[in-house]
């Protein structure tokens, strides 16, 4: 094998694929890079029985084949070369990297102990780049970290017609994200629960295109069962969707509710990191409702002890409300709305969190971000 690529494009491509490789691999060879080249491309990929990783990119072949190589040594490699072309070469057992002055030999793996990477499933539709990026971004702030329980873990992708829908949750808030998008088919109606931590990292890495192409093994007949592939700009990734039934999300919004309030999302933000300080571990930030303000409030009794009050839109009963602050600021991030519209309904049921562009303006129900709150107690 001989061919020779631009050291950017390199670097950039073995970075990208090289993310997918595990920390800790089961078997040596799969913390391997596969470099393929053959007529004007080089194709790197990268698989760990779980996710796979495939770039695509042009390059002058004088020799095709294949060989299999460390990837974390490659991307370091990769990552240090001058900026100049970049030539590869075997021989034997080896392959020989030269850029400008820089030489570097490298040991090869056996290709033949190499897994095969999984077919990409049929393409279900496709989605800007950043709005799949800002859309899954929203959702998996509110996804499990506790791999004893794997499906809620996970990011429920639901397709109906042009409406693409994604849902986390860990049992303690709920975040839910509507968006457009392009299907295949326009009566598609699909269902897949993905891995969030996968998900986030691939739909962040791949904002360099226009479109991202959405493939799901959930389309009938189709090869790839059991996985979601995501597809942009030379990359493709596939990973393997998660088993279990998902909770029935849509019961717990409450049907309607006694109050709402309006508060600056950036000053809401600033007020709770100051006021939760003060906050030991496990104990809530209390949010303080009166007429034109909230007061914020934490810290009880003989411990430290903190409150901040803002200007709020509100109107109704003096009322207390009580939520864990990093669930609230993660919320409250999510949310990208210069305004916080919090509906509630009494203080100890669900609240829900959504956007608006303006005081004045109507909330946008989009995006939702329901969190339970915290009892207080006396």
């Amino acid at each position: 094998m001989k061919f020779r690529v631009e050291r950017d494009v390199l670097a950039e491509a073995v970075a990208w694929t090289a993310k997918s490789l595990p920390a800790r691999p089961p078997a040596p060879v799969l913390a391997g890079l596969l470099l393929s080249a053959i007529g004007e491309e080089l194709v790197i990929s990268g698989f760990d029985y779980e996710v796979s990783s495939r770039s695509q990119l042009p390059a002058q072949v004088d020799e095709a084949g294949t060989v299999l190589v460390s990837g974390k040594l490659l991307a370091d490699i990769a990552r240090a070369l001058p900026n100049r072309p970049v030539e590869f070469a075997t021989d034997g057992s080896k392959v020989q990297l030269v850029c400008g002055s820089s030489r570097f030999t490298l040991q090869t793996m056996p290709v033949d102990e190499y897994p095969s990477l999984p077919d990409m499933p049929k393409a279900a539709g496709s989605i800007a780049a950043s709005t799949c990026a800002a859309a899954v971004a929203q959702v998996a702030v509110a996804a499990g970290k506790d791999d004893t329980l794997p499906f809620l873990t996970g990011v429920r992708v639901e397709i109906t017609g042009e409406t693409l829908r994604l849902v986390a949750t860990d049992r303690y808030r709920l975040a839910v994200r509507e968006i457009l998008w392009k299907p295949e088919t326009p009566d598609l109606d699909a269902v897949a629960l993905v891995p969030a931590k996968t998900l986030h990292e691939i739909s962040r890495s791949l904002t360099g295109g226009e479109w991202v192409t959405i493939a799901l093994a959930d389309v009938e007949g189709d090869a790839g069962q059991g996985l979601i592939g995501i597809e942009a700009s030379g990359k493709r990734t596939t990973t393997r969707l998660l088993e279990g039934e998902f909770i029935k999300y849509n019961s717990i919004f409450p049907a309607e509710f006694a109050g709402e309030a309006v508060i600056e999302t950036a000053t809401l933000i600033e007020g709770v990191k100051r006021v939760a300080l003060v906050a030991e571990r496990n104990t809530p930030v209390r949010l303080n409702f009166s007429t034109g303000q909230v007061t914020l409030e934490a810290g009880t009794g003989d411990e430290a002890r903190a409150s901040e009050t803002m200007d709020a839109q509100f109107e109704g009963e003096d009322i207390s409300l009580a939520f864990n602050p990093g669930y609230l600021l993660e919320g409250l991030g999510a949310l990208d709305a210069a305004y916080t519209q919090l509906s509630y309904t009494t203080s100890t049921k669900p609240a829900v969190l959504t956007g608006r562009p303006a005081a004045d303006a109507e909330h946008d129900p989009a995006y939702r971000y329901l969190v339970m709150p915290i009892r207080l107690t006396g």
